[in-house]
């Protein structure tokens, strides 16, 4: 008999949610798919530990319970905020091959868990809204976007590159800078990667700039291609570049092709991008 609900788990790698998201979630979930998708929030999504959702060890647990739990068809990051990258090594070599069959989907911090699924070839890494962006102007359609590419594999939700069949990812800048020299860092040769950031000085950008364009992958791509930058805030003197500006400067010092603006940032209109390009339903990575 053919599967007629969705799972989807859901669990905070870096800081917490409250209940009221978690339920305001649940009815935008059921007032658009009824009982067709099931949501599952774990426990450790309200646990606090000073600015984290719970302890390294619960967070990581969680992780891992709901990534190996068959009966889940997709893991849903809960919201981002620091503490992804603390989640515990260990964990990464215990993932079977049922976490092999989901789609992973979250953006921001939560970049640092697509980006070891990925270079692992654990299923589907995916790019693209969480329910805290409920706190965001329109978030109600941010968080319907994501859910009707966890259901549907939706190609109206998708970033424009994405249909293009060529291999995509997409990651917050300053976390990528963060990143990049990781040992577990995937290889990013050949491929379009989208690039947005928020509350950052345009000169802690061009500064993360010169790390990313560092990373031999990064120099090897397909191309660059720039999302929003939103909320920068105002320093004490012109920076004297634009942030475009500063993404096409680092292009050309590297010679990696600019290939323009992405429908990405911390915002509602967040779209999805998912990293090695889109995968209907059924299809392997």
């Amino acid at each position: 008999m053919a599967k007629t609900t969705t799972h989807i788990a859901l669990v905070c790698p870096g800081g917490p949610i409250t209940r009221e998201l978690a339920e305001k979630t649940g009815e935008i979930t059921a007032a658009r798919f009824g009982e067709s998708v099931k949501l599952h929030f774990h426990q450790q999504c309200f646990l606090s530990a000073g600015h984290f959702a719970g302890t390294d060890a619960q967070r990581s647990a969680a992780f891992l319970e709901v990534s190996n739990d068959p009966i889940y068809d997709a893991v849903w990051f809960a919201r981002g905020g620091y503490g992804a990258g603390n989640l515990d090594d260990g964990i990464f070599a215990q993932l079977t091959d049922a976490a092999r069959k989901k789609i992973f989907l979250g953006y921001s911090d939560a970049g640092v868990l697509l980006a070891r699924l990925y270079g692992q070839g654990v299923g589907w890494p995916v790019h693209g809204p969480m329910p805290l962006d409920l706190s965001r102007d329109d978030g109600e359609n941010a968080v319907a976007r994501a859910l009707a590419y966890l259901v549907h594999r939706d190609t109206d939700t998708l970033e424009a590159a994405a249909k293009s069949g060529k291999q995509t990812v997409a990651f917050n800048i300053t976390l990528l800078a963060h990143m990049v020299g990781a040992p577990w860092m995937p290889d990013l040769s050949g491929h379009i990667i989208m690039l947005e950031d928020i509350g950052e000085y345009l000169y802690r950008i061009d500064r993360a700039m010169f790390t990313i364009f560092a990373n031999p992958g990064v120099k090897n791509a397909a191309g660059i291609m720039l999302g929003r930058i939103n909320n920068i805030p105002e320093n004490d003197r012109p920076f004297g570049q634009t942030e475009e500006e500063i993404a096409k400067h680092w292009c050309a010092k590297t010679g990696v092709s600019y290939l323009g603006r992405a429908d990405i940032g911390h915002d509602a209109a967040n779209k999805i991008v998912p990293f090695g390009g889109y995968k209907a339903s059924g299809e392997t990575s």
